[in-house]
């Protein structure tokens, strides 16, 4: 049984995206109470870590969230205990008053004006981010084809590899660059950094400050995301981890909602190779990244936050001499009921546990309704319903 002390420390990361509520191309449906402003996003991942203490950081996606005070933003997320988690460059649509359009790609553009614009505002993003104290920067490219004959491969890795080691030469020294892949969407016949393969090869072409960065919802179907886990740790090249769920693709659910042992068995590789690091892998970024379509935005993150925390308690459980002498052993039903024992165990008054120790809510989610705090956001923020048609 680990110690409640083992987990006290451990945080991930919300994404002011992810706190108004999600849409489609379909239409978008509001919830009410939703924030309307950086400042209100950082109160609400105020209250989620308040309520869970496990949330105490907030990742920043330019330009949507750019502060107009970056002293301000600061001091106000540091009363709240929450620090500046990764910020995130956005070259897959286009701003108001570029010179160039993303239509084609960015920083895998034929065009060097287009090429240059992304990079200039990778650039700028590192800037912001050192303002705000932040440590690191992610890279999501929508580059890619749609049609066979659309572009040259070996021209688009080739324009974006360089565009990457210009972004990482202007790397702070404490500073990582996290390349995050997607095998498709937005385009369906290919993508640039398609595979955890590319994202490794760019992320060695860039120097040691650059690591892969896994989304789970970034992978085909029935994917064993557990084994690129355990392999990008064993060659020191994991920066973090994007928790969503799926059922059919990057369908951005709550975590754990649809495949919570994949999740235990993805957190039972990440538990075993930071005990065994032998490659110097760097402590791991967490943060979650999905859309919240049809929930209040934070009922939708504590369940996510609760299910991740599940997940890694659950990964400490595992006896792993016994797992490994099984394995040496050839004794596969043994093994499966090693990691079942583990799987099967409740460990929600372990998390309660480490919530009462800290002050935080025993129950966040029923605090949170039972306290009628969505209802008080409500009033405060308005509760206009809107659907828009993208």
């Amino acid at each position: 049984m680990p110690l409640v002390g083992e987990i006290l420390d451990f945080q991930v990361a919300i994404p002011s995206w992810a706190l108004g509520a999600g849409g489609t191309r379909f239409g978008r449906f509001s919830t009410g109470g939703e924030p309307a402003n950086l400042e209100q996003k950082i109160e609400d991942v105020g209250l989620l870590h308040a309520l869970t203490h496990s949330a105490g950081a907030i990742s920043l996606h330019i330009p949507w969230d750019i502060p107009s005070d970056p002293s301000a933003t600061r001091e106000q997320a540091a009363s709240l205990g929450i620090a500046f988690d990764a910020v995130n460059s956005n070259t897959f649509q286009d701003q108001p008053g570029q010179a160039f359009s993303y239509k084609f790609g960015s920083l895998c553009h034929t065009s060097e004006g287009a090429r240059r614009q992304a990079i200039d505002h990778n650039l700028q993003v590192i800037e912001i981010g050192q303002q705000l104290g932040s440590k690191s920067i992610t890279v999501w490219l929508a580059d890619g084809a749609s049609f066979p004959g659309q572009l040259n491969f070996r021209r688009a890795l080739d324009h974006t590899r360089n565009a990457l080691q210009e972004i990482y030469s202007a790397l702070p020294d404490d500073w990582r660059l996290f390349i995050e892949y997607k095998p498709y969407e937005p385009n369906f016949y290919s993508m640039v950094v398609q595979d955890w393969g590319t994202s490794f090869h760019l992320a060695q072409a860039c120097g040691e400050k650059a690591f892969t960065l896994v989304d789970l919802g970034h992978h085909l179907p029935n994917t064993n995301i557990e084994q690129i886990v355990s392999t990008l740790i064993s060659l020191g090249k994991l920066g973090g981890f994007h928790f969503n769920d799926s059922k059919y693709g990057d369908d951005d659910l709550t975590v754990g909602s649809i495949k919570p042992y994949q999740l235990f068995l993805i957190f039972n590789e990440l538990v075993y190779g930071m005990k065994n690091n032998t490659a110097g892998n760097p402590p791991l970024a967490w943060m979650i990244d999905a859309s919240h379509n049809l929930k209040d935005p934070l009922e939708d993150l504590l369940q996510s936050l609760e299910a991740i925390r599940i997940a890694y308690v659950q990964a400490l459980l595992v006896d792993q001499r016994a797992l490994a002498n099984a394995q040496l052993e050839g004794d596969v039903a043994l093994c499966q009921e090693i990691l079942h024992a583990a799987y099967r165990t409740d460990v929600r008054p372990i998390l309660r546990e480490a919530r009462r120790v800290k002050g935080a809510a025993l129950d966040p989610f029923l605090f949170y309704r039972q306290q009628e705090v969505r209802n008080q956001l409500i009033r405060e923020r308005g509760s206009k319903t809107v659907a828009t048609g993208l």
